[in-house]
């Protein structure tokens, strides 16, 4: 007896290591391949809610999600249901098995599987039919299962497979869609009804069929009373509630940057963006509601980057990105497009830390022609002499180009360049056209420049998720940042600058306030022209409503509003004019007075632009003259003669100046008995041949008249502009032959070398 069980318990041992033997080699001939879902992504946003999804090639939406993510009432739910012994068995659960296989035989037909939460889990990864030998398979997987994976990494990935209805995969995108909460934010009733759907997933799905969810539930809640896993209480508290779910809804905000962050990250499932949810939602109504009020066609993009960290919170690439009649699914935001006058700013700033201006130095919106900027047209609106602060806030284009002439296109594109943004235009050959559009460039990167105004001066690239690093890089000084900031428009909290492109092609308004990052942009995608289309009018009403939302939300939030604070460097001064520099009240050379902020104490004089004549009476500034006991002018070598002092306006700004300003009132009388002769002689710049307002009749017959005008004074070349119409250059006091056909009011404009003017107006008959 005693040799028979011997040989009994022989073998067994032996039957079970050949078991063993043939596991091992089945494992190795046929191993278990865990092969990653065919990819799909989701864009969520800051506080984790979806924004954007990306299904796979069948319309599947995964969400995972990790074991800690899930609810305990789920897990609680989900293992007392399904496989009370899950952390004890080995993957097979024998006694189940028994008891669905007694099941299936005296109902002649399948009532119960008998598979575990693993075997499920095999039958996920390694589908198979309903048979003995499919039954022996999903065994088979699932021995490997318990082999490799512990049990926690066998119900995470349970939870992530399962499927859920219709095109949804996994418990975390069941969440989103059919309750739009993240999981750990489920109900009781939520959790209980998510654990039974697997089981029947087109059957049971709540959306469709209420009243079958509910039947599953109460019979899961059934069974948990019955093993007393929660308290009577809790479970009739449970039965009590309606099976009610959202319309299930896919996440779709944030399309464009859902699209640029896919292509950017292809391999995350999860990306984890700074984009605030709500935000987000309340910025696509306001583009909805904007597009209605723009022409045709014409899209627009709204920018939002908290720039104490530079995260995005939120991204409009789009007027309506199923629009396709305004070029929905084209991304303004990271198009290309012409800058208007939004880097003047810069060029201001860069100016003001090269000690060329302070914040009111003297500049010209005059008519001028250099060699680098021959316009072929003016128009007749001109401040004359105007402060740099005054000359930025109104966006004029003649100082802008005043300084970039003098700093260096080159050397402005190249700072630009230094921190990410890049100018891009045909020939790539920069040139002062640049800082009126001249050039193209991206939103996100010319937002991202004017963290400069926000950040002490330093430009920091935007951050459009969790994990990207906040980088900075130096551009300009914190005193010069904060003087150009005080130097753009104002309101309510909120300092901007516009801009136009040529042919209103593109309308644009970037601000700064206390917490925030604004970037807007209106235009045609296609680069057709709008008319009428101007920044100030069309970009900048939507840059206002949202610096008002922005606003009220952080009163809504008590939080806080980073202070602005003036640096050390900066100091305010009373400065004067023509000079630009500090001078008692009561000097005669003081004809203006400014309050300036001034940076690191220096005082730069005003610019001087005109350095090709050697005639100092041409020059702005200070000049020297000599003068004798009578105060009248003379020549240097002349008795009694001394030095004299005295401060200039820029030439070309005589005709916008006081009597008093100008120069033959600011120069002495010429004592004749010691005559001033030579190269210091000042000729007035007059056009003879037409009277100012002259009324001028064509002879009878004839269609057009013909008029011979005539430079007197002034100095070197001379432009001649008809309407506003570059029309002829000629030299010193060359003849101009005038044809002029068409009735009516006509204005004349003369323009010498020295930047002096001449203009009159007369009228056809």
């Amino acid at each position: 007896m005693k040799k028979y069980l011997l040989n009994i318990l022989a073998f067994v041992f032996f039957f079970i290591l050949l078991l063993l033997g043939c596991f091992f080699v089945a494992d190795h001939l046929f191993p278990l391949s865990i092969a990653k879902n065919k990819n799909t992504q989701t864009i969520l946003a800051q506080d984790g809610t979806p924004l954007w999804r990306f299904a796979d090639e069948n319309g599947i939406w995964r969400y995972p999600i990790q074991l800690d993510e899930v609810p305990n009432d789920y897990l609680d739910v989900l293992l007392n249901y399904e496989d009370r012994h899950f952390y004890d068995h080995f993957g097979v659960n024998p006694a189940s098995l028994l008891r669905a296989a007694w099941q299936n035989i005296t109902n002649k037909k399948i009532i119960s599987g008998g598979s575990t939460i693993s075997m499920q889990v095999a039958r996920l990864l390694d589908p198979h039919d309903r048979s003995i030998a499919g039954k022996l398979q999903q065994i088979f997987r699932t021995l490997q299962l318990e082999l490799y994976f512990t049990k926690d990494e066998i119900l995470t990935l349970y939870i992530n497979r399962a499927p859920f209805g219709g095109t949804i995969e996994g418990f975390g995108a069941a969440s989103w869609s059919y309750f739009g909460k993240a999981p750990k934010a489920l109900t009781r009733g939520e959790a209980v009804l998510l654990a039974v759907l697997p089981q029947a997933p087109s059957r049971l799905r709540p959306d469709r069929y209420p009243q079958r969810a509910k039947q599953a539930r109460d019979k899961v809640l059934a069974r948990l009373a019955q093993y007393q896993v929660w308290s009577s209480d809790i479970i009739e508290q449970v039965r009590k509630e309606e099976v009610w779910v959202y319309p299930r809804k896919k996440p779709q905000l944030a399309p464009l940057l859902a699209r640029r962050l896919s292509q950017q990250y292809p391999d995350v499932d999860i990306i984890h963006s700074t984009i605030d949810h709500s935000l987000q939602y309340n910025l696509e109504d306001i583009a909805s509601n904007r597009k209605n009020q723009l022409p045709p066609k014409t899209s627009l993009a709204i920018l939002i980057v908290d720039h104490t960290d530079m995260s995005v919170k939120g991204y409009v690439g789009s007027a309506d990105f199923n629009d396709k009649e305004r070029f929905g699914q084209v991304d303004m935001i990271s198009a290309l497009r012409s800058p208007g006058s939004t880097l003047k700013p810069f060029m201001y700033a860069l100016a003001i830390d090269d000690g060329m201006i302070h914040s009111e130095s003297l500049l010209q919106d005059t008519p001028r022609i250099s060699s680098d900027y021959r316009p072929t047209n003016f128009d007749e609106d001109f401040y004359g002499p105007i402060s740099a602060s005054e000359a930025l806030k109104n966006s004029l284009n003649l100082p802008a180009v005043q300084l970039i002439e003098l700093y260096g296109p080159k050397r402005f594109t190249g700072k630009l360049a230094s921190v990410g943004l890049s100018l891009v235009s045909t020939g790539n050959n920069p040139n002062i056209s640049y800082i009126l559009g001249g050039a193209s460039l991206r939103m996100d990167h010319l937002v991202s420049a004017y963290s400069a105004f926000a950040r002490h001066g330093q430009v920091s690239p935007l951050r459009f998720t969790q994990d990207e690093p906040l980088l900075s890089k130096p551009f300009i000084s914190d005193g010069s940042a904060w003087i150009t900031r005080q130097m753009l428009v104002n309101h309510q909290q909120l300092v901007y600058k516009t801009g136009t492109s040529y042919g209103y092609r593109d309308a644009w308004a970037i601000g700064v306030n206390p917490r925030y990052l604004i970037g807007i942009w209106v235009g045609r995608p296609d680069g057709t022209p709008v008319v009428g289309q101007y920044g100030a009018i069309t970009a900048v009403p939507i840059l206002q409503q949202v610096n008002t939302l922005l606003l009220n939300k952080e009163r809504r939030l008590n939080r806080p509003l980073p202070l602005v604070t003036k640096p050390a460097t900066v100091t305010s001064e009373k400065i004067c004019w023509p000079s630009g520099q500090i001078l008692p009240t009561n000097d005669e050379n003081c004809h203006r007075q400014k309050n300036a902020w001034i940076l690191n104490n220096m005082v730069p004089p005003t610019l001087d632009t005109f350095t090709v004549l050697n005639n100092n009476l041409y020059r702005s500034g200070w000049v020297t003259i000599w003068v004798n006991d009578a105060g009248k002018r003379v020549s240097a070598d002349c008795s009694n003669a001394h030095k004299k002092q005295i401060a200039l306006w820029p030439i070309a700004l005589e005709n916008w100046l006081l009597p008093k300003e100008r120069r033959q009132s600011l120069f002495p009388e010429v004592d004749k008995n010691c005559p001033v002769f030579g190269k210091d002689i000042f000729l007035p710049l007059n056009i003879i041949g037409l009277r100012d307002n002259q009324l001028v009749k064509r002879l009878p017959g004839q269609h057009d008249v013909t008029i011979d005008v005539t430079p007197q004074g002034g100095t070197g070349d001379k432009w001649w502009f008809l309407d506003g119409e570059l029309i002829e250059q000629t030299h010193d006091d060359q003849k101009v032959a005038l044809t002029v056909t068409q009735k009516g009011l006509h204005r004349l404009l003369l323009l010498d070398q020295s930047g002096q003017i001449s203009r009159m107006a007369f009228t056809l008959d």
